[in-house]
């Protein structure tokens, strides 16, 4: 391992251990809980988190900014996802080589919570108001070695809530490791670390932040690949997150907790113009099941097709008990206009 990747591991080493220190002190209120949502048709039918997936697709530089790479110059991506009732989810985003060794990308994400009307507590009805919740993303990667790829995004996020408004800035960082000859992919990324500009009153919250391990390997006699990511590692036994999402305290033994730490997904690739995927994500699935949700709760499953300049996706997942969202995603690669 060169001098490089040995600062890169020491720093990503210092920043963990320094915002775990900071950050577990604290409760498990989070602001910004968007961006955990899936930015990626091809991430969400794998279950909705995947760090390690190395593939000609831009959205996946949502997930891990390490992702981004040359070979994505002049692409852009749109993913558009119903997700609970009239409630939306969509990201665009436009990658860019800067050279032999590195790119960029600028991309926004942003999720509308549709319309509501104003009522007072004596049932006196106004006017109609909007909530949403944006983010505007600034990526740069750059290759490491043959191998490894290092990647960094920056985010500004904005919150609109009635009158309510808040700011905030936050990023991620990622590294990502391919071995062609095995075919054989880890990623890994600290993400959405950062701080609240502005509150909506005067208490400050933090970012959902959380760090993610992740690995994808390709059969060798087989078109499938199988991914496994490690979610929530900034804590063990989801108090903080059971917490914020007003669930009991996670009484499951060692190995449940364990399961729950981790989301499993399967892709088939019979040719690079064609994609099947299926995930599953135990956390999920027992979340939904506390809720008297379906047997299909954290199961999610797509598909994809690439037809000449075009790449388009397609996922279905359950975030709710009774709801189904659809997720849709659409690839441009303008090179070859």
């Amino acid at each position: 391992m060169n001098i490089r990747l040995h600062k890169i591991f020491l720093v990503t080493y210092i920043l963990t251990f320094f915002f775990n220190t900071i950050l577990n002190a604290q409760d498990g209120e989070k602001a910004y809980r968007f961006l955990n949502l899936p930015s990626s048709a091809r991430v969400n039918a794998m279950g909705g988190s995947n760090v390690s997936l190395v593939d000609n697709d831009l959205s996946l530089v949502f997930h891990n900014p390490a992702l981004l790479g040359t070979e994505m110059d002049m692409n852009v991506n749109l993913n558009y996802m119903s997700y609970i009732g009239d409630i939306r989810v969509g990201s665009a985003i436009f990658g860019k080589a800067i050279n032999d060794i590195s790119a960029f990308s600028v991309g926004i994400n942003y999720l509308d919570y549709g319309d509501f009307l104003e009522a007072s507590p004596e049932n006196i009805t106004g006017s109609n108001f909007s909530a949403k919740d944006i983010a505007i993303n600034g990526t740069y990667s750059r290759d490491l070695s043959e191998r490894w790829r290092g990647g960094v995004t920056g985010k500004f996020i904005y919150s609109s809530y009635e009158n309510y408004t808040s700011t905030a800035v936050g990023f991620d960082a990622g590294l990502s490791y391919y071995n062609p000859d095995s075919d054989a992919a880890v990623g890994f990324v600290i993400k959405n670390v950062g701080a609240q500009i502005s509150a909506y009153n005067d208490k400050r919250v933090s970012l959902p932040w959380d760090v993610n391990v992740g690995f994808s390997k390709r059969l060798s006699h087989a078109p499938v690949r199988v991914s496994a990511t490690a979610v929530y590692l900034t804590q063990w036994k989801f108090e903080k997150v059971n917490a914020a999402n007003g669930l009991e305290p996670d009484k499951s033994n060692f190995f449940s907790v364990l399961m729950k730490h981790l989301v499993f997904g399967v892709d088939i690739i019979p040719s690079d113009n064609f994609w099947i995927g299926v995930g599953y994500n135990p956390k999920v699935h027992s979340d939904m099941k506390i809720q008297d949700g379906n047997k299909w709760g954290g199961w999610n499953a797509g598909a994809g097709l690439r037809v000449k300049r075009f790449n388009i996706g397609f996922a279905l997942a359950q975030f709710h008990p009774d709801a189904t969202s659809y997720h849709f995603s659409l690839g441009i690669d303008l090179s070859k206009y």
